[in-house]
């Protein structure tokens, strides 16, 4: 049984983890490999903090990554330059984790940001669907899980005012799916979403801006599947349902506060992309956090800034919102360092085998990237760990005749179907602990004619990206 972490490791792994997202900013703007060094050691450090009060699992993976290095030492010459980019690669992870739940946790104290929600599930029937769904991709933008978790919490308390159980029954599964979905089409583009910052990691040449054409048009896809499926096959009820009820209030004046927070993240991430050349995943790691800070500083009775109230708020956010998330940090940071090493100990193996990727046409092999990742997450393989192992193994884009955004186009919208189906997703299991049912249930029964329908468009997609070397 894993023991409560006592008040002095909280503090030290919640320290360790703000000091990995300062040097892991220091490295972006600077470009000193030391500083993105330096910070996969200070997320190994928390990890190693966190060791009392994490589970079993999340044990298990930081043996697995010590157990990696030594047999790295012992049979590879160049193991040294593979573990520190090993551990910078940890660090990027955990700075990132950081970065983005340090917006989460302002806009969760936000009321302007929980009337958008309350607006969006309290929708009539007719468009309730498209409107989480639209709703799950803004949410998920800025508050990437939690987007879920605040959405889920406001669909069911709108749900289970419905008196009829039938109605009640169909209503909370259409809601809950509705905003799964919207949240996993944000994570082939999102500059927030581990998909593509880990995703443009391992591609060699993509770059965040020549991709997103092409990942827009996917998760298009995404959106436009589940709201087909969910129009054409709506649940067949027993008796009439009762008069629907119009939402009070227009969307621009409800859904304000949440465009101009986006508004303002994508304006400011642009012009200082523009300004200091700084890749926009960087820029976002940086600017996350001071928006976060500056914002909670208004949440004041009075609206006025207060910066006693925002220090108190950063303080309860490194001491004790960020070691809440031990487990979730521990599993991240552990599956990018795991990956890394152990991708680098299957390349020479595969080299050896004989096996050569490049006589596969490409059309196909990208077909097969793109499954292989929803695949794994049903065997348990977090996205990350499968996309880190993989990576170091695939040919450069250029020696398969395709583009690197059709690469990385594969490899996200088959992490987008992953966190819709994978029982051990995060997505998954929230949706399905909201639905009272059990996370299998939702990936594969409540999302398995999701997953054919967008995997055979996705799939077509990505071979016309192939084909035509776009």
């Amino acid at each position: 049984m894993v023991k409560p972490l006592s008040p002095g490791l909280t503090r030290f792994g919640g320290a360790m983890l703000i000091c990995a997202l300062a040097a892991g900013i220091g490295g972006e703007f600077s470009g000193r490999a030391g500083l993105s060094t330096l910070a996969g050691i200070f997320a190994l450090a928390s990890c190693f903090g966190f060791w009392p009060g994490i589970s079993w699992t999340s044990r298990g993976f930081m043996a697995i990554g010590f157990a990696l290095v030594l047999v790295s030492a012992a049979f590879q010459a160049d193991w040294e330059p593979t573990v520190v980019t090993a551990v910078q690669k940890a660090g990027f992870i955990a700075a990132f984790f950081t970065a983005i739940n340090a917006m989460r946790a302002a806009a969760q104290g936000s009321e302007p940001i929980i009337a958008c929600g309350r607006f969006l599930a309290a929708q009539p029937p007719g468009r309730r669907y498209l409107a989480l769904t639209v709703g799950g991709h803004l949410f998920g933008l800025i508050l990437i899980y939690g987007g879920i978790a605040l959405l889920g919490t406001l669909a069911t308390e709108a749900a289970n005012k419905e008196p009829d159980a039938e109605i009640r029954r169909h209503r909370i599964r259409r809601m809950l799916v509705a905003i799964q979905r919207g949240f996993v089409s944000t994570l082939p583009w999102s500059p927030l979403s581990f998909a593509s910052a880990i995703t443009l990691s391992v591609v060699p040449g993509a770059e965040w801006a020549q991709v997103l054409p092409y990942s827009l048009a996917g998760v298009l896809m995404l959106a436009g599947t589940g709201w087909a499926l969910d129009t054409l096959f709506k649940p067949r009820l027993s008796a009439p349902p009762p008069p629907r009820v119009k939402a009070e209030g227009g969307w621009l004046t409800q859904m304000r506060p949440l465009l101009l927070l986006l508004a303002l993240l994508g304006g400011a991430t642009a012009a200082i992309h523009m300004a200091t050349d700084v890749r926009i995943i960087g820029v976002v790691m940086a600017l996350v956090p001071l928006i976060g800070l500056v914002w909670t500083a208004f949440q004041t009775p009075g609206g006025r800034p207060d910066l006693r109230h925002a220090a108190r708020t950063a303080r309860r956010f490194a001491f004790s919102d960020m070691p809440g998330l031990r487990n979730q940090t521990v599993l991240l940071v552990m599956a990018a360092f795991i990956g890394t090493v152990g991708g680098h100990l299957a390349a020479p193996v595969m080299a050896a085998s004989g096996l050569d990727l490049t006589v596969i046409p490409a059309p196909l092999l990208l077909v097969l990237l793109f499954w292989f990742v929803p695949l794994t997450g049903q065997l348990g393989m977090n996205p990350i760990l499968a996309v880190s192992l993989i990576g170091p193994v695939l040919p450069a884009p250029e020696l398969l005749g395709v583009t690197p955004a059709a690469m990385v186009v594969a490899i996200t919208a088959g992490w987008a179907l992953s966190g819709a189906t994978s029982p051990f997703t995060a997505s998954t299991l929230l949706i399905a602990d909201f639905g009272k049912v059990s996370a299998r249930r939702v990936g594969l029964i409540w999302n398995g004619p999701y997953l054919l329908a967008s995997g055979v468009l996705l799939s077509g997609w990505i071979v016309l990206l192939a084909v035509t070397g776009i």
